[in-house]
């Protein structure tokens, strides 16, 4: 893809000029290395404000399509909505035909059905959303997941694409779409953000979207009236899935899942630390998994350096007992350790940002397998966390921080993922990390307050100076379709 900066703007703004960081290789990379995203942006140069805020300010809506009754809700073309505890939609018929250009082998033409979802009405304005699916594409089928979100003044967006996917990349490779966007919103591969500006900038790289963008703002992140006023952010969208085949086939692409994280975090350097104690001296016993005894193999699925977000993934599918069939991994060399990691970088690799830690694809890439569902949302504190852990379900975690922030670590990174699998007697947090050396190595205990802050946090500084940002608190949920989900807390529904 382009490494060139992109800029997207209705008008040229006052606010220090910013350079990002857009990424999709969770690389651990010196914190002096990389930008980093933040829902709200920052200003380069300016001294981190003192911003220690209540998690629970934090609003997530995550919300999903998956009951019988939510699939007919919908409107669907050439689709059958399916009961039963998987209850589902699935192509039956051809809607109609469509030609693609961008196929491994030249155009073609393809028959397409549709299911598109009722307005979903959100209770606060959102600054950005993130799409999970949970499907299966036999043979030659694939699918297109979209968004059309309706602004605070009732305009709407267009329909942007979130991913073209499949479950095999023989077809249509996976992939995001670069370049969609106007004058309020822009698709950053994985997320929609809502805001006035940003600037984009592919180099350096690291893992997932979480390094990728900041936007222009007053100083020390403050808005000014000027800003505010020609803000339009998310008050409602709906969600649109494209069921494709080849014409005349009886391949019967099927989706079970189809939601969309939706969140404002407020700009936060640190949050009130959480009380927990729930989950103290409870640990899940996850496989433990290395990125780095992967290093150098595969390349051109990123070569282990950026595995830490299919590595994670592969952990919790691990621990729930799902393995991909050896047929499905014959494209391994024999012998090859924990070939699972290799497939499930290849079975997540976006082509076009050219990274294995696409959001949307790792959570889609672990529901292909029948037994799970998954999904990505954010949580609010260690508190939640601690509610999963009780519940049986390890969570995967996103956070970004300097050597000296996190305990030993061992290094620094502008964004990374990890696997929680328990906590101590304390309180504090035991993880896999993937950025371990060896599988032996990969099983962690950090200070408490430490990971909650450079999990949670939108804000961070930089080493060379300027500000930097923080994941606020995206997480992946995987576990069994059957396995209930703790009770939810805080004012919204965030899984």
């Amino acid at each position: 893809m382009s490494r060139s900066a992109r800029t997207w703007s209705s008008r040229a703004r006052s606010a220090a000029s910013v350079v990002s960081v857009f990424a999709l290789f969770l690389i651990c990379a010196p914190a002096s290395a990389a930008v980093n995203h933040t829902p709200l942006g920052w200003t380069s140069g300016a001294d981190l404000p003192e911003s220690h805020a209540d998690p629970s300010d934090a609003r997530v809506d995550f919300t999903s399509w998956k009951t019988w009754a939510e699939w007919r809700s919908g409107e669907g073309e050439g689709v059958t909505s399916l009961p039963g505890q998987r209850a589902g939609v699935v192509m039956t018929s051809a809607a109609g035909t469509t030609k693609v250009d961008d196929t491994p082998n030249g155009p073609r033409i393809w028959e397409y059905a549709r299911w598109t979802s009722p307005v979903h009405e959100l209770s606060f304005d959102a600054t950005e959303l993130v799409a999970s699916w949970n499907a299966s594409t036999p043979g030659e089928s694939w699918i297109s997941v979209e968004v059309q979100g309706t602004y605070t003044d009732n305009s709407t967006t267009p329909w942007y694409v979130l991913g073209q996917w499949a479950t095999e990349d023989t077809t249509m490779p996976r992939t995001s779409i670069e370049d969609q966007e106007d004058e309020h919103s822009v698709v950053l591969t994985d997320t929609v953000v809502f805001s006035p500006a940003a600037e984009v900038n592919d180099e350096p790289r690291g893992e997932t979207a979480l390094e990728n963008r900041t936007m222009p703002r007053g100083e020390h992140g403050d808005e000014n009236d000027e800003e505010t006023a020609g803000r339009l952010l998310l008050s409602s969208y709906q969600l649109r899935v494209t069921l494709y085949r080849p014409p005349g086939s009886l391949y019967m692409p099927r989706i079970w899942l189809l939601g969309a994280m939706a969140s404002d975090v407020p700009d936060r350097s640190g949050v009130e630390p959480s009380t927990g104690g729930l989950a103290w001296g409870q640990e899940l016993a996850v496989p433990r998994r290395s990125k780095y005894t992967h290093l150098d193999n595969y390349p051109e699925y990123g070569g282990g350096e950026g595995w830490s977000s299919p590595t994670a993934t592969t952990m919790v599918m691990e621990y729930f007992g799902v393995v991909p069939p050896r047929g499905d991994m014959d494209w391994i060399e024999a012998g090859y350790t924990d070939p699972q990691v290799a497939h499930a970088a290849r079975s997540t690799w976006d082509h076009a940002f050219e990274g294995a830690g696409n959001w949307s694809f790792n959570t889609a890439y672990a529901a292909s397998f029948r037994q799970l569902d998954a999904y990505t949302t954010r949580l609010r504190s260690l508190d939640d966390i601690e509610r999963f852990i009780d519940a049986g379900i390890p969570v995967v975690t996103s956070q970004s921080f300097a050597e000296d922030e996190l305990d030993g670590a061992g290094y620094s990174t502008a964004g990374h993922l990890m696997v929680v699998t328990g906590f101590t007697d304390d309180g504090d947090v035991v993880v896999n990390d993937p950025a371990a050396v060896s599988n032996a190595s990969v099983r962690r205990v950090y200070d408490r307050e430490q990971f909650e802050q450079v999990w949670l946090r939108t804000q961070r500084p930089l080493a060379g100076g300027g500000i930097g940002a923080g994941p606020g608190g995206i997480v992946y949920i995987i576990k069994p379709y059957e396995h209930d989900l703790p009770d939810a807390a805080g004012p919204d529904e965030s899984w």
